[in-house]
């Protein structure tokens, strides 16, 4: 089994000495090519797993990436921390996760934890923090920043056009004869909820349409507000014929409110979503959405980190939204609310 394999066995199939492996693996000394190779080739033959802990104690490493998220049960998160498992996947660094959950002195408390396991590098996933702590932190570690913009740390943030996306969203509505558009906001102290609701309004403007405050419901981000917005909205009695919401979970929460008052879903109501996570596609009906590129957030982090650790120049790309169109929204019915 590759767990009882050590390094002597891969000494023994190189033909060389354990101390050669050990510079090979370790990289603490020049070894002849043609023996490095040998090392390899044992290693991959034999399936030996080096001893990642010890290899950090070698080089004064701890050969672990924290990661500061806000909530790992998210389907989002989820999938740009599955990218960054992804893109740490074949280097000796392993990921080491903390939730800050949306709180800036929890984010504060996870930091202190990533940190007393002597993180060797950073990725922060969205959080409350002051731009200035972030500042502070990237001053001391590598770090790159995901789904937020910090002056002074422009170079190594990860983000995507959360205003274009929403933009293109209710555009998207307003295209398929849609004049009254509900929108289900995420909680407004976040910043992509607020470029979200300002997409939103810049469509609705360049339409020639009124922003109507009563058709905008705050929500949390999580299916039960989505729920409870579509039944404030019935409940005042607001007329619409679409929604736009600012995540897929809400519109989840929506699309059951919706049901539950016998209102078809796109026949009477049309319903867009954001972030494209995966059972966006297997909902009834199949959600359209806005895609974030939440793998690729993951990877392109995890890639521009490793870069980073290891001294090698890394310019992260301009990733962008795009409008995923499945069955959940149709052209409008004459004669419908």
């Amino acid at each position: 089994m590759p767990d009882s394999v050590t390094l002597s066995h891969v000494a023994r199939e190189a033909g060389v000495s354990p101390s050669t492996v050990s510079r090979v693996i370790n990289g603490t000394a020049r070894v002849a090519p043609e023996k490095e190779r040998a090392v390899y080739e044992a290693i991959r033959r034999l399936g030996y797993r080096p001893n990642l802990f010890a290899q950090g104690l070698a080089r004064g490493k701890s050969m672990s990436v924290g990661v500061m998220t806000q909530d790992v049960a998210s389907p989002y998160y989820s999938e740009v921390i599955k990218g960054i498992e992804q893109g740490l996947d074949g280097s000796p660094y392993y990921p080491i996760f903390a939730s800050g959950h949306w709180r800036p002195d929890t984010e504060r408390e996870a930091f202190k934890v990533l940190s007393g396991r002597k993180i060797d590098a950073l990725i922060v996933m969205g959080g409350l923090l002051p731009d200035a702590e972030l500042l502070e932190m990237a001053a001391h570690l590598p770090t790159v920043v995901i789904g937020r913009v910090v002056p002074g740390l422009e170079r190594d943030c990860l983000y995507a056009d959360q205003v274009q996306g929403a933009y293109e969203a209710t555009r998207h509505l307003i295209e398929l004869g849609h004049r009254r558009i509900a929108h289900i906001a995420g909680p407004l102290y976040q910043q992509d909820a607020r470029e979200r609701l300002e997409g939103y309004r810049r469509a609705l403007t360049d339409a020639n349409l009124n922003f109507d405050p009563r058709l905008v419901v705050e929500g949390d981000y999580h299916e039960p507000s989505g729920l409870m917005a579509v039944e404030a909205l019935l409940s005042r009695g607001a007329l619409f014929t679409a929604i736009f919401s600012s995540n897929d979970q809400m519109a989840y929460g929506a699309r059951l409110a919706l049901y539950r008052r016998g209102i078809q879903v796109p026949g009477e109501i049309s319903l867009v979503g954001f972030d494209d996570v995966p059972i966006s596609s297997y909902t009834t009906p199949p959600l359209t959405t806005v895609a974030q590129p939440t793998l690729e957030f993951g990877r392109e982090a995890a890639k521009a980190i490793l870069a980073k650790l290891e001294g090698r120049p890394y310019t992260l790309p301009l990733l962008a939204n795009r409008l995923i169109i499945r069955e959940s929204t149709a052209l409008l019915r004459q004669g419908v609310r």
